[in-house]
């Protein structure tokens, strides 16, 4: 039976390119395909081979479909590089409202620029610069004389300013005299202890639709792709909310935890308050966003193979794996990063790609947890709590192409739990757990732009629990 009104979803991502057609009428899934993606010669090659893949001849009428959505992260997605004054404030500040834009946070930077990080800064070649600085009426000279350095540079890539609004527009002047293409929006941090990230994350996403997809080839998609309209990351972010939070006709799940396994990076997005459970908790650094994402760059099971079994340990590895003999853990990461398409075929693919993502998940999610410890006083005995406290969020799913095909699903997700072997790390005591089994939470977060309601039962109708 033919679509009744069908709209074709598209993700670019690093491994493949990825094709959803659902039928709004019913939110049903009326095909599925994918091929690699080729970002790196053309990327419609790929997606014309992942249509040609779907079947009933549909590759050639989603051309036609009223609504052909896209999101990205090929090329290694959005590349930002943030700058701001202190580590702990403007910066953190303006690093958070990259990585909810659903960018990957290249490097950091703080204080003055020197000569040797603008060199690095050029060296990176990243997709953006986010130019952060001072609170409202705060220092202003750091943010300028920044802006004067980024002007003076090579870089080419374009600069968000979202920095003291005192210095905001003499700092874009600065750099427009240089020859960059500026744009100012709010303070990410107006006040010391108060986050603004909305207006930087909205001024991100509209420079990714405008120029930063024309930048990496993908104007020559036009003909098959309505728009595309996000990264991926932000995509499978809408999706976690849309979850924890429902729509108008149905309760939400309430707060939860996602772990998205890929190729290139893991990220880890928690929709929760994530405050102290106990009085005797300081919290300590920043507010805490509500819908926090973290990007593991060095976590991927493709391209980021090598450095994951860095991160990770020959020994770790080893065991996550499980595999006997003598197995060369170098060879096996270095012959992924060369074959990202590599779809596991044998007990023994099957095993590498399980253990690599149980490494990737219990490592990321590590990493996106608050952390406590012991404080004593002359008042008590305290702990301060750094970051999120996880640990009675009621849900966590899994999403990626390795849950898609794992019979190890639970086993994988595990690793994400509270361990008593490390109780400082804030992470899920008992949460229930669930699988994107048909990998589809990206194409979820893109139907929230369309069909809130279809969205939603979409999701609900392919999420499995394990």
């Amino acid at each position: 039976m033919k679509p009744q009104e069908p709209v074709l979803l598209i993700d670019f991502g690093s491994t493949y390119t990825k094709l959803v057609i659902v039928d709004l009428a019913d939110g049903g899934i009326v095909a599925q395909a994918q091929a690699v993606t080729t970002v790196e010669t053309d990327i419609t090659i790929g997606l014309r081979e992942a249509l040609g893949r779907l079947p009933d001849g549909l590759g050639q009428e989603a051309q036609r479909f009223p609504h052909k959505l896209a999101c990205s992260s090929a090329a290694g997605g959005l590349r930002v590089v943030a700058v701001g004054l202190v580590p702990e404030l403007t910066a953190e500040a303006a690093k958070r409202a990259a990585l909810g834009a659903g960018a990957r946070v290249m490097a950091v930077y703080t204080h003055h620029l020197t000569l040797n990080e603008l060199r690095e800064i050029v060296a990176l070649a990243p997709d953006m610069v986010l130019l952060a600085g001072g609170t409202d009426g705060g220092d202003r000279e750091v943010i300028v004389h920044n802006a004067r350095m980024l002007a003076r540079s090579t870089l080419s890539a374009p600069i968000v300013v979202a920095g003291n609004k005192d210095a905001a527009e003499e700092a874009a002047a600065t750099l427009r005299q240089g020859g960059k293409d500026v744009r100012v929006t709010e303070n990410v941090m107006p006040r010391l202890g108060q986050i603004n990230v909305h207006p930087a994350r909205r001024a991100i996403r509209a420079l990714f639709a405008e120029r930063i997809v024309e930048a990496n080839g993908f104007r020559a998609a036009e003909a098959y792709v309505e728009r595309i309209l996000m990264p991926t990351p932000a995509a499978v972010m809408r999706a976690a909310r849309l979850l924890a939070e429902g729509t108008v006709a149905d309760e939400g799940l309430g707060e939860l935890m996602m772990v998205d396994v890929g190729g290139a990076t893991t990220d880890v997005h928690s929709i929760a308050a994530g405050q102290p459970q106990q009085r005797t908790v300081i919290q300590r650094g920043l507010p805490e966003p509500h819908a926090k994402r973290t990007v593991e760059g060095d976590l991927g099971l493709r391209v980021s193979a090598v450095s994951l079994l860095e991160a990770a340990g020959h020994e770790r590895l080893r065991q996550q794996i499980g595999l006997e003999g003598n197995l060369d853990l170098e060879a096996m990461a270095q012959a992924l990063v060369e074959d990202v398409g590599c779809v596991p075929d044998n007990d023994e693919g099957r095993a590498i790609d399980e253990g690599m993502a149980r490494a990737a998940v219990e490592l990321s999610v590590s990493r996106h947890v608050g952390t406590v410890r012991e404080l004593y006083l002359p008042t008590g005995h305290y702990f301060v709590q750094e970051g999120k406290d996880l640990t009675r969020v009621g849900h966590l799913i899994g999403t990626g192409g390795v849950f898609s095909h794992t019979g190890t699903a639970r086993d994988i997700l595990s690793k994400a739990l509270f361990d008593t072997a490390n109780p400082f790390l804030l992470r899920p005591r008992a949460p229930r757990l669930w699988v994107d089994r048909r990998y589809v939470l990206w194409a979820v977060g893109l139907l929230v732009e369309v069909r809130p309601q279809v969205a939603w039962l979409l999701m609900r109708q392919h999420l499995e629990e394990v």
